[in-house]
């Protein structure tokens, strides 16, 4: 039996630096209270969701993970409490910027980094002004308390994500995120859609999945997004087994047997069955077949 207890947070984030990274600190303590061992905090919470606005000045934010502040504290604050911490941060490379995620282990040491895949572009959210496309590939990584993986936000939306980190050996993924009200619409609300497609990824996989957002208005020059909160953990069938309202701050556990589950996903032949000499089409754009 190897139990694991997972943590998704969600919080309201300003310009004050500080007061953003000790509040995500406070959430990682009282998740740890709490029992949990691997502990997610939502994606760029150093800042306000800057992505609203195409503004030059931004790409300052961004830090290399050499002597990144951020990370070094992150990395402190998982030794101290022996938790796993996913960490979601501004990645500069060079000439290149990132919307990148750490995965620092129980003893503060970082495993690796992830670079976001699929970028988004839309009112309200116009991340490819800012970030490259990830060049990790997907990844997963062996940490204390089990082999997880990590996609960031836009990721969630696509099943080949959350498949191949599957097929990589992932027994529990993470989605930091991003996500709340559509500019362009006030009648548009995505909650249950997000939600409901993440369920998908964990029923179709057999595994748990936990998601945290933000909460809270963000205004910018152009638009304002009223973020929905509404981080969730669900379990191997998709079921929901922890979940958040839309407006405050919180933090959610829940507790998996990853043996027990690795059980359950080998008696349904997911993998057994699956098919992969037939899937060409998902290697083209339009579903054709390659070279056809």
């Amino acid at each position: 039996m190897r139990e694991v207890t997972v943590a998704a947070t969600q919080m309201a984030c300003s310009w004050d630096r500080e007061a953003n990274l000790a509040g995500a600190e406070a959430l990682v303590r009282e998740a740890a209270g709490q029992g949990a061992q691997v502990v997610l905090i939502q994606e760029l919470f150093e800042t306000p969701y800057f992505c609203q606005d195409q503004k030059r000045e931004y790409f300052a934010l961004a830090q290399p993970v050499a002597g990144n502040p951020l990370l070094a504290r992150m990395s402190a604050l998982a030794a101290e409490l022996d938790v796993v911490l996913p960490v979601s941060f501004f990645e500069r490379a060079n000439s290149a910027h990132y919307n990148s995620l750490a995965m620092i282990d129980a003893d503060g040491k970082m495993l690796g980094v992830y670079r976001k895949s699929h970028i988004p572009d839309g009112p309200g959210y116009q991340e490819k002004f800012y970030f490259n496309p990830g060049d990790t590939g997907f990844r997963v990584w062996k940490t204390r308390y089990g082999t997880l993986g990590s996609g960031i936000c836009w990721d969630q939306w696509f099943p080949e994500c959350a498949r191949a980190m599957a097929l990589m050996g992932a027994e529990i993924l993470f989605y930091p995120t991003a996500i709340g009200s559509e500019p362009q619409d006030a009648t548009l609300n995505s909650r249950e859609h997000w939600q409901r497609t993440m369920q998908g990824h964990a029923a179709a996989n057999m595994v748990p999945l936990v998601a945290s957002n933000r909460i809270g208005r963000e205004e910018g020059e152009h638009a304002s997004l009223t973020f929905y909160g509404s981080s969730f953990i669900a379990g191997p069938t998709g079921a929901k087994v922890a979940e958040a309202n839309r407006t405050d701050r919180a933090v959610i556990t829940a507790s998996f047997d990853l043996d027990a589950v690795a059980e359950q996903r080998a008696s349904w032949g997911l993998f057994r069955d699956r098919r992969p000499d037939l899937y060409g089409p998902l290697l083209t754009a339009d579903g054709g077949r390659p070279g056809q």
